[in-house]
């Protein structure tokens, strides 16, 4: 429950998708697949790109990643 409401108000403030309710967020964001590889030291997270959930999922990380 913390990890929805932290993604509302930080990542998805000025999105439309922060008004889903927590069982939308699990449905469309947190069950999306992916797979995680490593490469020259770093972790790359590929997904698919056919889902209707990826673009809100990229911003929201886009958002989380540290600077």
């Amino acid at each position: 429950m913390n990890l929805t409401a932290r993604l509302k108000t930080i990542a998805l403030h000025d999105e439309p998708t922060r008004r889903w309710e927590p069982k939308t967020h699990r449905l469309r964001l947190f069950s999306l697949p992916g797979r995680l590889a490593r490469h020259a030291r770093r972790t790359v997270l590929h997904l698919p790109r056919h889902l209707p959930g990826i673009p809100v999922l990229t911003l929201a990380i886009d958002r989380l990643k540290p600077t």
